[in-house]
């Protein structure tokens, strides 16, 4: 039912600064007690009047509340109310100061504040930088007002004001108007849909030259988001914007383009390697390229000799050290990593790569070598410690990386390190590349070990596969599998994955069987086959526990073995409600609960990726604290969507990990992302055991998909040529 109501804020009961989202408490005409609004608020104060229209709802849990859909701020009417505005909404205002600005001014203290601030000095104590900053507040407030306003009168969801107004200030609505495209480039998460539905409510013709070039834009960067792509060849450029925008006239498309590379926003040129003619670089990206070349190149070609002698003499030391002798293919790869200034270690399961990085770090230690280890996330960088017993951190972590200042080690402020190992050299993207590359000095060694046979970054770029089929980069790629590691059908499915081949059974009877392959058209059918398997028979026959040690993955998020659904189904089985727990979205957190943390927190030191268990939840204050491997993080109620379930985690996101058992459902709903990379890196994530279940047909079509993950890159390109005194493209 739709209302109308003027309201005074009581509280707050919750604020999201991202989006604007509140939840609050206000006093309304005409209403009993106290009432619950909803809606993208904005940043509210207690004291403040709004005057709010919306719909009230009745909430499931919560009961009778207004959902608003627009708002405007009005003045408090009261002095008490102005009071309790002025002492929860300025700057440096606390409650004596507001008593004392609105016993000399009454209710026109908010207008003064407007029109004349510095008759406002005549109260004492307010000094002209108190002043200041009660203004700037007082403005920042009212202007974020004003531009969530002007967002819902243009139909626009308001969940990006406070951003807009970080970038804009105070011209946030001319800028809008001017050309709210510019946000597309500007604010991650504003994509050009958003944009051009407020492009053209403001009045934006639908072939203007501002559209088109969003568009151009909007799709390079999607393909880099979502394809991991680094550049787009132009005909399918133009033949996805013609179909994005609706249009079919080429020249408009031509002239776009034009524009952008006139604006030095993107970068045209042919790649006859390649045999693509008018690829389309986003600026950036092709700079990554060309940079991350030069200083490759600066790297291995700026001598910082080790004594061959030496590294020969350590070896027969570092092996009676570690108390095992090295195959002639490990020594190689240890006395080349030593004396190569930068050395790329690759191979699949059960070739070594673990035994080999503990005797590198052991054999560089010995030459007297200041080591730093680092790998791209946090569960990486604890199983690449525990596999050297020396300390290592993730690469955000060594570079200093913050959100507000970028990397603190960089070009002008270099990391102090002779030698830098880095592990799980797969997830790397080309952007930490990079910024990994400028914070090294010339005279540092760059070790990187990791699997190329496995998914690529997430990020765009597919780097340790460019850095190998460059062939200017000194490698080893192991081949040997070790007698102990032939015993595993774990390791010999992963190698038959590799080349395309369906698994074969494990000869060995449970516990001591180690891999399954399970066949299952229906997906319900495999949907009750996973609960089954990790609530019960898994538990039963290996002694594991269910929510510690069973990881489902699976390649989506959506279906019925998606990783919504089963995390919801998982959760009812093995941490059923029996206590307190919190709602948030579609995500409810209970004590005992499997989580995920989805984005780096360098405050609370908890990375993208980390697994941890749900400590205890208060769902009165929104709050949950998170046990990450014995370090006990709170969240508040804006920080719960940097959390999901993980009974069920993507394969993706279970890169760098390993699990003593895994289930991984293989069904053809998942087509789009079948591909053999990705069941490859699933069943290398099992340590004990590993249990695949679906159909036949989608397994055979992923392990014969090695086509549609391949990236569009040219690294390996300029590599060879600034490495072979080329000009580089």
């Amino acid at each position: 039912m739709a209302a109308s109501i003027k309201a005074e804020v009581q509280s707050v009961v919750y604020h999201n600064p991202e989006n604007g989202y509140a939840v609050a408490r206000v006093r309304a005409k005409d209403e009993p007690g106290v009432i619950t609004v909803v809606g993208c608020l904005g940043q509210l104060q207690p004291g403040e009047f709004l005057e709010i229209e919306g719909e009230w709802k009745n909430h499931p849990k919560f009961g009778r509340q207004l959902e608003a859909s627009s708002f405007k701020q009005t003045y408090p009417a009261t002095e008490h109310g102005v009071v309790r505005f002025l002492k929860s909404s300025l700057k440096g205002v606390g409650e004596k100061t507001a008593e004392a600005l609105v016993k000399e001014f009454g209710v026109a203290v908010l207008d003064i504040l407007d029109t004349d601030p510095e008759r406002l000095r005549a109260v004492r104590g307010i000094t002209k930088k108190r002043l200041d900053g009660m203004v700037e507040s007082w403005r920042s407030q009212r202007e974020v007002k004003s531009l969530i306003v002007f967002l819902h009168s243009h139909e626009v969801p308001p969940t990006y004001a406070s951003r807009i107004f970080k970038l804009y200030g105070a011209q946030s609505e001319e800028k809008l108007r001017q050309n709210p495209y510019e946000l597309a480039y500007l604010i991650r998460g504003i994509g050009f849909r958003t944009a051009d539905v407020m492009a053209l409510k403001l009045g934006f013709a639908f072939d203007a030259p501002e559209r088109i070039e969003a568009a151009l834009g909007y799709v390079l960067i999607s393909q880099g988001d979502r394809g991991g792509h680094m550049y787009c060849p132009e005909a399918d450029l133009f033949r996805e914007c013609a179909r994005m925008l609706g249009i079919d006239n080429l020249t408009l498309l031509e002239d776009g383009l034009e524009s952008l590379e006139r604006k030095k926003r993107v970068h045209i040129e042919d790649l006859p390697e390649q045999g693509v003619t008018r690829a389309v670089f986003l600026m950036s990206s092709y700079r990554a390229e060309r940079e991350i070349a030069q200083r490759l190149f600066g790297l291995v070609s700026h001598p910082s000799p080790v004594s061959r002698s030496k590294v020969q003499q350590a070896l027969p030391k570092i092996e009676s050290a570690l108390g095992f002798d090295l195959s002639r293919e490990q020594r190689e790869a240890v006395f080349e990593a030593c004396i190569n200034k930068v050395f790329i270690i690759t191979g699949g399961p059960g070739t070594g790569k673990t035994t080999i990085t503990r005797a590198i770090v052991a054999a560089l230690t010995q030459l007297k070598l200041k080591v730093k280890l680092a790998a791209p996330t946090g569960r990486a960088a604890k199983r690449l410690s525990e596999a050297t017993g020396e300390p290592a951190q993730t690469l955000h972590r060594l570079l200093l990386y913050s959100p507000e200042h970028g990397f603190y080690h960089c070009e002008d402020q270099k990391l102090a390190a002779e030698v830098l190992l880095v592990d799980e050299v797969s997830m790397l993207d080309a952007g930490l590349f990079l910024a990994l590359l400028r914070a090294l000095p010339v005279t540092c060694r760059l070790i990187l070990v990791g699997d190329v046979n496995q998914l690529p970054s997430v990020g765009a770029g597919n780097v340790l596969a460019d850095l190998i089929g460059s062939g200017k980069v000194p490698k080893a790629v192991l081949t040997h599998i070790f007698r102990q590691a032939q015993e595993s059908s774990i390791v010999i499915n992963a190698h038959r994955f590799n080349a395309g081949k369906f698994p074969v059974p494990s000869d060995k009877e449970p516990p001591e069987a180690d891999f399954f392959w399970i066949p299952q058209d229906n997906p319900l059918k495999v949907q009750e086959m996973i609960l089954e398997m990790v609530c019960q028979r898994i538990p039963e026959r290996y002694g594991l526990n269910p929510v510690r040690d069973v990881q489902v993955l699976t390649p989506m998020h959506k279906g019925e073995v998606g990783t919504s659904a089963l995390n919801q189904l998982l959760q009812e089985r093995l941490n059923p409600q029996r206590g307190p727990e919190l709602k948030r979205g579609y995500a409810t957190f209970r004590p005992g609960d499997r989580v995920l943390q989805l984005r780096n927190n360098y405050d609370k030191e908890v990375f993208n990726g980390d697994l941890g268990w749900v400590h205890e939840v208060d769902p009165e204050e929104g709050t949950l604290s998170v046990d990450f491997d014995g370090n006990l993080v709170p969240f508040d109620a804006t920080e719960l969507e940097d959390l999901t379930l993980a009974y069920a985690v993507s394969v993706h996101k279970s890169q760098g990990c390993e699990y003593p058992a895994i289930v991984v459902p293989v069904v053809t709903q998942h087509y789009v992302l079948l591909m053999r990379n990705l069941l490859y890196t699933a069943l290398t994530r099992a340590r004990r055991l590993a249990v695949f279940v679906g159909s036949e047909k989608a397994l055979a079509t992923g392990l014969s998909n090695i086509t549609s993950g391949q990236r569009m890159t040219h690294l390996l390109h300029r590599i060879r040529h600034i490495f072979t005194g080329n000009i580089l493209g």
